[in-house]
């Protein structure tokens, strides 16, 4: 891999955070040039390349900004940053691993993937409730357990000590992180929510729901002996029982100091707040006004409730594209690190970036890294995930009788006409691009389970037999992360007073809950991850003994033999598997990359991921339609063929192609036998040079199948043939 040293980087055609800078902003004007610069390449890939899941989220900085709208007392959330709004009014909620909706969401694809079992036995309510104000409160109780621990090591420790001051950087940090939501008044409601309930219901056994009123007393024996408990002695000392009791610098202050120089608006109550939160005293606090708190705790849960159903509606598509984004990088699950799958993100909308004013833009990039000998750069697929799914069968009803599903329309998808245009474009430049259409529980491994593959196929039926149908491959099923009639969240109950003291309620509309409706990731994101990391040798040196270092992926057939087995995704099974009429037609039309959610077993062990069922573009072939590793093979052999004749010089061409020991394609055959040589038993290559036309057409034979290859000759003598 001397010359080409990649051949898996990934383009993806989506926008992420319209605040960041775009493919179609950093190129420019192209007017009157045919490629770009090397510096604005080095740009492009500062901006938009990245090559780790994290260095993603560092670079594109995915967030949701959110105001609040006094005529209608609601939070609003939007995914582009309001314009006409004072920037000190509006908030910026990024969505990284610290957000709790998306910390969820991997914790919950994390423990499904270590359990392997389906979608119908998984207990997706125990982890839905990580964004509930309880399990909130439960990670701030484990930072001030770290916070805790670490200032009573400070303190221990003479002034200027090195380690003194090492603690003293660590504890900067952990004070950083907690001092970040001091002006975010909905970072600070779970707080509130909780504390109220810590104390109105501390007198309760853990599992119960209601308290009486308190007053801590200590246990005595009387002067006759008895046994009683006695209302304990105030004490006025507020130092904090940290794990070292001899502090001498009291923590309370710290946070009461820290809160009140970086808060714009001070509040005593939520200074209050700040300090019970992170900071408990020992001492109960007894002069509650309890009418007062149980309406604070009612009133901050119903604008939790609401405010956070709002938040994961608008969020939803961003955290798919995000999710999409991980398990791309996640495919590549190796240890031993070669050719490291990267991708390139547009930051754009599709139909933006194909605009007929944005396309030479689009045209003059692919042109500077895919049309010059220069590898490095050069980019292989192509991702598109959420192209609409028209569904027609769906009947008009005259009146409605029960409340349905709302009828939301769907904003972020991509059409067909986006998607057509796109590959017009890229065919030129060898680009392979995964489509997958929009999520929802109509492109599920259920869905398929039931319906089939046929309203892809039908809707697929406008790229065959077109000039770029080898580069379009249909990507499905979507992948299903939490279920649609499985995503409810409890978020807590509402508190009632009684004459006794205090209670949860337990009536069923009292449970304030929300629902996510369902969370899927695009079977492009997978179908263009699994296929990125085949092309490094040691990633299939993970699964295979016979792999060739000296070579990518680009012949490996993953629909060959066992390698569907071998070569597994990291997504969990979702279902039992599909039924032998829906496999039987999967295979009679070989339509697709399509994903398989089958019992599997390979050398006595269970599969417990989804495999691939079948690699294919919306080229047709005989037995229907052609593999998609036929393309990637001719795309590979014509870049190292421009390469290594000098732009198809004529006597270079004849000598690639030679019986000589020496030429490329007597090297080929020569090291046949790995998973991927790039010319397998089977397989052969020939070619012949017209010199009316000065076209070289050159045969490429896969296990007998032809597919047909033309370079334009430099120089022209005779036609030939080897």
């Amino acid at each position: 891999m001397d010359i080409i040293n990649q051949t898996n980087r990934t383009m993806l055609f989506e926008e992420i955070n319209p605040e960041k800078l775009d493919l179609i902003t950093i190129v420019g004007d192209v007017k009157g040039i045919d490629s770009l610069s090397d510096d604005k390449i080095k740009e492009i890939n500062e901006h938009l390349l990245v090559r780790s899941f994290d260095e993603f989220l560092d670079k594109f900085s995915p967030s949701v900004y959110s105001f609040f709208n006094a005529v209608n007392q609601k939070v609003m959330y939007t995914l582009k940053k309001p314009e006409g709004i004072p920037d000190e009014a509006i908030s910026e909620i990024k969505i990284d691993q610290s957000n709790d909706f998306l910390r969820m969401l991997f914790t919950l694809i994390d423990t499904k993937r270590s359990q392997g079992i389906t979608n119908v036995d998984f207990k997706f309510e125990n982890l839905l409730d990580m964004i509930s104000p309880k399990k909130v409160m439960d990670d701030i109780r484990q930072v001030r357990k770290e916070i805790h621990y670490m200032y009573g090591q400070h303190e221990k420790l003479d002034d200027g000590d090195p380690k003194k001051l090492d603690i003293g950087d660590k504890l900067n940090v952990m004070f950083e992180e907690a001092s970040r939501n001091y002006n975010n008044v909905m970072a600070m409601l779970p707080l509130a929510i909780e504390d109220i309930k810590t104390r109105l219901l501390l007198g309760r056994a853990q599992e119960e729901t209601s308290s009486e009123a308190i007053q801590v007393g200590q246990l005595t024996i009387g002067e006759s002996g008895e046994l009683k408990i006695i209302e304990a002695p105030k004490s006025d000392n507020n130092e904090l029982l940290l794990l070292d009791e001899a502090s001498s610098t009291d923590l309370t202050q710290v946070f009461a100091e820290d809160y009140n120089s970086l808060s714009e608006t001070p509040s005593p109550y939520v200074q209050d707040l700040v300090v019970r939160t992170f900071s408990p005293l020992p001492a109960v606090q007894t002069d509650v006004d309890t009418s007062v708190e149980v309406q604070n705790y009612n009133t901050y849960l119903e604008f939790y409730k609401n405010a956070k159903d709002d938040f994961v509606k608008t969020v939803k598509p961003l955290v798919e594209k995000i999710l999409g984004v991980k398990m791309f990088f996640d495919q590549y699950a190796t240890k031993n690190k070669g050719m490291v799958p990267s991708m390139l993100i547009s930051n754009t909308k599709l139909d933006m970036l194909v605009k007929s004013s944005n396309i030479p833009r689009l045209e003059t990039y692919l042109n500077t890294v895919n049309a010059k000998n220069d590898f490095s750069d050069t980019i292989w697929f192509g991702i598109v995930p959420s192209v609409e799914l028209e569904n027609t069968s769906q009947v008009k009803v005259s009146r409605t009788r029960f409340r349905g599903n709302d009828k939301v329309v769907k904003q972020d998808g991509n059409s067909m006409e986006s998607l057509t245009m796109l590959l017009q474009v890229v065919k030129d430049y060898k680009v392979q691009v995964f489509f997958s259409f929009e999520s929802g529980e109509e492109t599920t491994f259920s869905s398929m389970a039931t319906a089939g593959i046929d309203k892809y196929i039908e809707k697929c039926s406008v790229l065959t037999r077109k000039e770029y149908s080898e580069f379009a491959i249909p990507s499905a099923p979507n992948f299903t992360i939490i279920p649609k009639e499985k995503s409810g969240v409890v978020i807590d109950s509402r508190m009632l007073q009684t004459e006794h003291g205090v209670e949860l309620s337990k009536e069923k509309e009292d449970i304030l809950r929300l629902w996510i409706e369902g969370v899927y990731v695009g079977a492009s994101y997978v179908s263009a991850g699994i296929v990125a990391a085949y092309q490094c040798p040691e990633y299939l040196r993970g699964a295979f003994k016979t792999v060739n270092r000296d070579y990518p992926g680009v012949r490996f057939d993953i629909e060959a033999g066992d390698n569907s087995l071998r070569v597994v995704t990291t997504m969990t099974k979702e279902i039992s598997g599909f039924t032998n009429t829906i496999k039987d037609s999967i295979n009679r039309k070989n339509f697709g990359f399509i994903f398989s959610s089958e019992n599997a077993q390979i050398q006595d062990s269970d599969i417990k991921r989804i495999t691939v069922y079948k690699a294919r573009s919306m080229a047709m072939s005989e037995d229907g339609f052609d593999s998609l590793y036929k393309t990637l093979v001719s795309t590979y052999i014509e870049r190292l063929l421009r390469f290594q004749t000098g732009d198809f010089k004529h006597e270079n061409i004849v000598k690639f192609f030679s019986n000589n020991p020496s030429s490329q394609k007597s090297r080929w055959l020569g090291t046949r036998g790995s998973i991927n040589s790039i010319i397998q038993e089977g397989d052969d290559m020939s070619f012949i040079i017209d010199e009316k036309s000065n076209m070289c057409h050159i045969d490429l034979v896969f296990n007998g199948n032809v597919k047909n290859l033309e370079v334009m000759i430099t120089k022209g003598t005779s036609a030939m043939k080897v």
